[in-house]
C-alpha cells in the first residue's frame, strides 16, 4: 500500500460512519492522519494518591479506599434509581454516586469491606464531597503485594485527555486513536534525515505513538519537541519558498533623484528625523533601489512617525517617475492621512495648481463615498499620472481604477486587509510594485516570523521629540465609586485648561446592535457579569445631563453617515468639541494633538493591544496625556490583572507579549490567518520562540540549496498537505 495514502484513508472505514460523522462535524477530523495529529491536551496521572481528608473541590483525584457501605435508593416515584457508596480511608469519608443502568456493575464489584482505587472529579452535594460515576479498579479485600502492584500500575499511568466535544468524550477519542495508532508506522517523515539526526529527534512514527500513549513524562517531552519542530519547519519552508519566489519577480528600481520632491520636502521639515526613522528609511530606500519588489513590514509604536517614513518613501518613488498609493482600512483614516500628508507637504502637494511649487505633485483622495464628479476627476489624475500620490480605501482596488505607473503600495494597519485586496492592488502595476506594510500593533518577533514570515521587518522604536508621556490608571468603579466621580472631574479639569477628551465605549447602543447586545449580555452573564456592555449613545446622554453638563459633547461611531462622521472629526480636530464619546473607530490614526484625556468605559472588554492603541490617541502634543481605564471587575480577576499590565507600561511590544500569553494561540494568528490555525496544533508562537527562529534558519538553507525540493519528496508531501487552498492565501501575505 502506498505510504502516503495510508494516512489519507477516511475515518469511516476504520471507525464506522457514526463516529466518523461526529469527528468530521465537531472536530474537523476526516482522515487517519487527521486523527493521529489530534493530540492529547494534557495527561492525567491517576497517581499522587490523595487522602480523603485532603480532597480538593473541582479537581480530578485518585484515591484508594475501603467501601464502608453501599445502598440503592429509588427516586422519581420509583422510576429512577441511584447507587450510593461511602468510602473511608481512615482519614475521612467520600461518597460515590452512580445512576440509572450504570449502577449494576459497581453494585456487584464494590461490596462493603472491599477496597478499590477510584478516579474522578470531586464535587459537593448536600454538603458532602462526592465523585459521580468515577472510574475504578477493584483491589479485592486483601492488601497483599499484588494489590499494591495494581495500585502502582493504575496510579502511575499517564492517561491522555483529548480536546473533546459534544458526543465525543475524551475516552471515546482514546478508543478511536487506539484503532488508528498502528498506522502511525506509515507516517511520512518530512524532516530531512540529516536535520533529524543532527538535532537528535525521534522519528515521526515513534513521536506519534509517544504523544498518544506515553509511558513516562520523558516520552511526552521527546514527542512534543519533535512534533513542534515539524510544524515550525514545514511552515517556515513554505514561507522561505514564498520569499524565494518573490525575489525572482521583476520590479522597477526606484532610486532617489537629487534635487527632486524629497529634497524639497526635507528642506522644509521643521524638525530632524530620529535615528530610528533614518535607519528604517535606509532599509526601505535600499529595497526600492533593487529590481525585485520590496516586501517590508514597518512596525512602530503609536506615534513613532511611521507616516513620515512612508511619505518619504512615496516621494522617492514619485521622483523616480512612479506613483505611490496608500491604502487605509477606513474612510475616516484615509481622509485623515490625506489631510496630514497635504499639510506636511504644503505647496509640494499642489502640482498643476497656481502657487504650487515647481517640483510639486498632486495628492488625491479616493474613497467609496465620494461624489461622482470628484471621483471621475481623481480617476483621471491617476491614469494620466498627474497625481503622484493617491490615498484611499478599498475603493482603490476596484476594477475601474487604473494607474499610469504604480511603483509603491503602502498598506496601513495590515491586519484589517484581506489578502485578496493587497493582491488586487499589486496587479495594477505594469510590474509588481514595491510593498510597504505599516502596523502600529507591535508584533513579537516570532509572531512576525510566522504571520508575516514573507515580509522583511523594520521596527521604529523611539518616539519623536515633543511627544509627551501618558499616565494610565485603573478606575475600579464597583469597589470605589468615588474614583469614577474623580475621573469625570479630571476630564473637566483638562477641558478647563483648553484641552479635549475622548470617552470610549464598547457598544453603539442604537438598537441595531440589539442582537449583539443579547449575545454580549449572555456572554457577560457567563462571566459572572450581569449587564450588557456600556453604549456610546447612553453614556453620552448621561454625561451631558450629569458629570459633564455644560461641556460640548459629541458622539462618533461606525454606523453614522460618512459625512456626519467627517463633520464631527473635523470639529473635534478644530477644537469646537470638548468631549468625543466614541466606539473604537478612533482606535487607529486619529490625530488631535490637543486631546489629552481618555476615559475607557468597561475597559475589561477590550484586548490589551487594543487598549494600547486607543491610549495612543492622547498625549500626541506637548501636554502630558491621561488615560483612565474604568472597570467593574473585582480586584482579583484576570481582567483586572490585564488592565494593571496596560497601566504599568507604555511599551507596546511588552504588552503584545502579555496579550498573546493571555489569549489562546489561535487568536494570536487571528481569523485572517485562519489557515495557520489548523496547522499549528502543538507549536505555541510565544513560548517556542527559539524553535521558530531555528526552524526559519534551517528552512532558508534548505530552500536556498533546493528551491523546488526535488531531493526531498517527503517534505514536498508535507507542504502540499499544509498548503491546501485556504492556506495558500494565508501565506500570500505579500
Amino acid at each position: 500500500m502506498d505510504r502516503v495514502s495510508a494516512l489519507d484513508e477516511s475515518l469511516k472505514k476504520t471507525l464506522g460512519p457514526a463516529t466518523a460523522k461526529v469527528m468530521a462535524e465537531q472536530l474537523d477530523l476526516h482522515t487517519v492522519g487527521d486523527l493521529l495529529h489530534h493530540y492529547p491536551r494534557r495527561y492525567e496521572e491517576r497517581g499522587q494518591l490523595t487522602r480523603l481528608a485532603d480532597l480538593p473541590l473541582d479537581e480530578d483525584v485518585t484515591v484508594v479506599a475501603q467501601v464502608a457501605d453501599s445502598r440503592v435508593l429509588r427516586f422519581n416515584g420509583g422510576r429512577g434509581q441511584r447507587l450510593e457508596i461511602t468510602l473511608t480511608d481512615g482519614s475521612g469519608q467520600l461518597q460515590l454516586v452512580f445512576f440509572g443502568r450504570g449502577i449494576h456493575k459497581p453494585h456487584k464489584d464494590l461490596l462493603p469491606g472491599s477496597r478499590g482505587m477510584f478516579a474522578g472529579k470531586v464535587s459537593m452535594f448536600n454538603r458532602k464531597l462526592q465523585l459521580a460515576h468515577p472510574t475504578y479498579v477493584p483491589l479485592g479485600t486483601d492488601s497483599g503485594d499484588s494489590a499494591d502492584e495494581t495500585v502502582d500500575a493504575f496510579a502511575g499511568k499517564l492517561i491522555p485527555i483529548y480536546p473533546a466535544c459534544k458526543g465525543l468524550e475524551s475516552w471515546k477519542i482514546t478508543k478511536a486513536v487506539d484503532a488508528v495508532l498502528p498506522r502511525a508506522t506509515e507516517a511520512v517523515d518530512p524532516l530531512p534525515p540529516s536535520l533529524r539526526e543532527g538535532r537528535g529527534f525521534v522519528p515521526l512514527p515513534e513521536a506519534l505513538v509517544k504523544i498518544h500513549r506515553p509511558d513516562t513524562k520523558a516520552d511526552v517531552a521527546a514527542a512534543r519537541d519533535r512534533l513542534k519542530w515539524d510544524e515550525a519547519f514545514v511552515l517556515q519552508v513554505a514561507l522561505a519558498r514564498r520569499r524565494h519566489a518573490d525575489a525572482q519577480l521583476p520590479a522597477m528600481a526606484r532610486k532617489p533623484v537629487p534635487g527632486g520632491l524629497l529634497d524639497a520636502f526635507d528642506a522644509k521639515l521643521p524638525f530632524t528625523l530620529t535615528d530610528g526613522q533614518l535607519k528604517v528609511t535606509r532599509e526601505i530606500f535600499d529595497d526600492l533601489a533593487t529590481e525585485h519588489p520590496m516586501h517590508r513590514l514597518l512596525q512602530g509604536e503609536v506615534g513613532s512617525g511611521k507616516t513620515m517614513v512612508a511619505l518619504r518613501a512615496m516621494l522617492t518613488v514619485v521622483d523616480a517617475g512612479g506613483q505611490a498609493a496608500m491604502l487605509a482600512p477606513t474612510e475616516v483614516l484615509a481622509q485623515q492621512h490625506h489631510r496630514s500628508i497635504t499639510e506636511m507637504m504644503g505647496r509640494l502637494a499642489e502640482g498643476g495648481m497656481l502657487g504650487g511649487a515647481e517640483t510639486a505633485t498632486k495628492v488625491v483622495l479616493l474613497t467609496g463615498s465620494m461624489g461622482a464628479a470628484a471621483r471621475r476627476h481623481a480617476l483621471l489624475d491617476l491614469v494620466t499620472g498627474e497625481a503622484g500620490i493617491v490615498i484611499g480605501t478599498h475603493a482603490l482596488i476596484e476594477d475601474k481604477v487604473r494607474f499610469h505607473d504604480l511603483g509603491l503600495v503602502v498598506v496601513d494597519e495590515q491586519h484589517r486587509f484581506g489578502v485578496e485586496q493587497r493582491d488586487a492592488l499589486r496587479s495594477k502595476g505594469k510590474q509588481p510594485p514595491h510593498l510597504l506594510v505599516m502596523t502600529a500593533t507591535p508584533i513579537p518577533r516570532t509572531v512576525a516570523m510566522t504571520v508575516f514570515g514573507d515580509l522583511e521587518t523594520s521596527v521604529l522604536d523611539q518616539l519623536p521629540a515633543g511627544r509627551s508621556p501618558i499616565a494610565t490608571h485603573v478606575v475600579p468603579a464597583q469597589d470605589k465609586p468615588h474614583f469614577l466621580a474623580r475621573a469625570w472631574e479630571r476630564v473637566r479639569e483638562e477641558v478647563g485648561k483648553g484641552h479635549q477628551a475622548y470617552v470610549v465605549c464598547p457598544r453603539i447602543g442604537d438598537g441595531e446592535d440589539e442582537p449583539k447586545k443579547k449575545a454580549a449580555a449572555k456572554a457577560a452573564e457567563a462571566d459572572g457579569d450581569k449587564r450588557p456592555p456600556l453604549a456610546v449613545l447612553d453614556i453620552a446622554k448621561q454625561l451631558s445631563a450629569g458629570p459633564l453638563a455644560g461641556l460640548r459633547t459629541e458622539v462618533l461611531h461606525g454606523r453614522m453617515q460618512p459625512d456626519d462622521k467627517d463633520d464631527v472629526m473635523r470639529r473635534f480636530a478644530a477644537g469646537d468639541v470638548d468631549v468625543l464619546v466614541a466606539t473604537t473607530v478612533i482606535e487607529v490614526g486619529v490625530n488631535v494633538p490637543n486631546a489629552t484625556a481618555m476615559v475607557i468605559m468597561d475597559a475589561d472588554r477590550f484586548g490589551v493591544s487594543q487598549l494600547h492603541q486607543l491610549r495612543g490617541r492622547v498625549g500626541r502634543g506637548s501636554a502630558p496625556g491621561l488615560c483612565l481605564l474604568v472597570s467593574e471587575m473585582p480586584e482579583a480577576s484576570p481582567a483586572r490583572a490585564r488592565l494593571g499590565a496596560v497601566a504599568s507600561t507604555l511599551d507596546g511590544f511588552e504588552l503584545s507579549r502579555i496579550d498573546l500569553e493571555q489569549r489562546r494561540e489561535g487568536d494570536v494568528l487571528g481569523q485572517a490567518q485562519s489557515g495557520v490555525r489548523s496547522s499549528l496544533r502543538m507549536l505555541a508562537v510565544i513560548e517556542d520562540e527559539d524553535i521558530i527562529a531555528a526552524a526559519r534558519e534551517e528552512a532558508v538553507a534548505v530552500v536556498a540549496a533546493d528551491p523546488e525540493l526535488d531531493a526531498l519528496p517527503e517534505l514536498r508531501t508535507a507542504l502540499d498537505a499544509l498548503l491546501d487552498t485556504e492556506r495558500e492565501q494565508y501565506l500570500d501575505k505579500g
